[in-house]
């Protein structure tokens, strides 16, 4: 089982990664793109990674371009809500 601290870093890196690729994961939730499960499978998937601190220098060093690294866990999940944060903007 994750530990609390365990599951707190991953959280913190899956709503870093979400700001840097444009979307606000609480106004997804509330705006029903996104469920709570689904965060929570995010946080998960992202505790499953073999790398962490490499992942929180690609957000400390880079600038917020809408990408993912290859290697991120939930660069599916992101892509879909960075579209649907896109077409809402655009309607």
């Amino acid at each position: 089982m994750l530990g609390k601290d365990t599951l707190k870093r991953h959280a913190e890196l899956v709503d870093q990664m979400a700001t840097h690729v444009g979307v606000d994961l609480e106004d997804a939730a509330l705006g029903g793109d996104v469920s709570i499960d689904q965060i929570s499978n995010a946080v998960l998937r992202c505790s499953d990674c073999s790398n962490p601190d490499h992942c929180e220098q690609f957000l400390a060093h880079s600038s917020p371009d809408r990408k993912t690294p290859e290697y991120c866990r939930n660069a599916a999940l992101f892509d879909r809500l960075t579209l649907l944060s896109d077409s809402k903007c655009d309607g």
